[in-house]
């Protein structure tokens, strides 16, 4: 006699979950981890600032994104919620009126912690680059690293590890340069 099989994760369990846990749906299976901890949310926010004021509010750099804290992306079976995302305005013109996206951004970021950082990896990376996100960065605060990847045919290319300090200019927003020191809480 076999297991019972598990019945695939819906939207609807997604609401049944509490305020203090992120939930995504991965391959049908329904994964949680808690809320970040303050290092995670640090180097978060501070790349949202570096970015956002160039790319997204055209402020001394050359606009033309949507960049956005924790967007709810619904792509195909799966909702995944990366840490950071961002549209190219020329793909979508308008934020949609929904609480989610179903077109997948061109750059996401996902700020790696101990409780996330397998499925960051081995989940989630496979399922943007299948979808066809061009550009995903990985920030480990812990490490004080930043991995830049390029979308090539659906396979993840390693362009640039930089750590510390370095002076960040990388696809898709070499456009600036901004210090990776600025993102560490430390």
């Amino acid at each position: 006699m076999g297991l019972p099989q598990e019945k695939p994760a819906v939207f609807d369990d997604l609401f049944a979950l509490p305020e203090h846990v992120v939930g995504e749906i991965i391959n049908g299976r329904l994964l949680t981890h808690p809320r970040p901890a303050p290092r995670h949310t640090r180097a978060g926010s501070a790349l949202g600032c570096e970015l956002g004021a160039p790319f997204d509010l055209a402020r001394n750099g050359p606009g033309g994104w949507w960049i956005l804290d924790e967007p709810e992306l619904h792509l195909a079976r799966h909702v995944l919620v990366p840490d950071l995302a961002g549209w190219r305005r020329e793909r979508l013109p308008r934020l949609p009126e929904t609480a989610w996206f179903d077109l997948a951004p061109d750059w996401v970021c996902e700020i790696l912690s101990p409780a996330t950082a397998r499925v960051d990896r081995a989940e989630k990376l496979p399922i943007y680059a299948a979808h066809g996100v061009k550009h995903a960065w990985l920030v480990d605060p812990d490490l004080r690293l930043l991995e830049v990847f390029e979308n090539h045919d659906g396979q993840w290319l390693l362009l640039a590890v930089l750590e510390d300090d370095a002076a960040v200019a990388q696809p898709p927003f070499a456009a600036i340069r901004f210090a990776l020191g600025g993102l560490w809480a430390d």
